[in-house]
């Protein structure tokens, strides 16, 4: 089973855990001759595409390595400056290496808020009472499972279109949560988890599914 991530989400709405396990990287390296068909910014400290698509390179995608040598900020790691690197004819032809950026704290933050209303609309959507929310979404690409509690705190998996079992998997990661969160008396409700139980106990059972599949928790 191909474990993305791991979301669980307060009743009020809230992120108080994730977890990432598996997250591919999407990287692209080519060769480009000058001048360079692409638009690169420096925004944040970090130098991204700004205009044009190609060859897999996306507007928003960062700049991590020119021939090899990886890029921090706007930075070389041999000491140059990747933006005089990049403006400079003499240097070319430069392979460039871009790649998705990984999503910031606040931005998964973010998303779990918008979770939280869309699970109460469907909710409200259903033509039956006591409708469980939103349990299933569905993209091309990975499929997102939600399972809620009975006090409200909704835990998620991220996980490959063609996965099944998860429906298992987040009954487990429930049973760890009520194990080593709730049955800590440091840990208070609604705050992010801290708890180093279950943070191991998570990552053991992560590793049996990864070696042995679902079947085996």
């Amino acid at each position: 089973m191909v474990i993305y991530s791991i979301y669980i989400v307060s009743k009020s709405g809230g992120l108080i855990f994730n977890h990432d396990h598996n997250v591919p990287k999407i990287e692209t390296e080519r060769k480009f001759t000058y001048p360079l068909d692409l638009k690169l910014t420096c925004e944040n400290k970090k130098i991204s595409v700004q205009f044009g698509n190609r060859d897999g390179i996306q507007v928003g995608h960062l700049l991590y390595a020119i021939n090899g040598t990886p890029v921090t900020g706007r930075q070389l790691d041999d000491g140059r400056d990747a933006m005089e690197v990049i403006e400079n004819k003499e240097n070319y032809p430069l392979l460039l290496k871009f790649g998705r950026p990984k999503m910031t704290t606040n931005e998964k933050i973010f998303l779990a808020s918008m979770f939280y209303p869309l699970f109460a609309i469907a909710s409200q959507l259903s033509p039956e009472p006591k409708s469980s929310g939103i349990e299933l979404l569905e993209a091309d690409t990975f499929k997102l499972h939600c399972f809620q509690t009975l006090t409200g705190v909704k835990i998620m998996v991220v996980v490959d279109k063609g996965q099944i079992g998860a429906e298992v998997f987040l009954k487990k990661v429930y049973e760890l949560y009520a194990d080593y969160a709730l049955k800590n008396p440091f840990y208070s409700l609604e705050m992010p988890i801290r708890c180093d139980l279950f943070d191991t106990n998570l990552k053991s059972m992560l590793e049996q599914v990864d070696k042995n599949g679902i079947s085996s928790i």
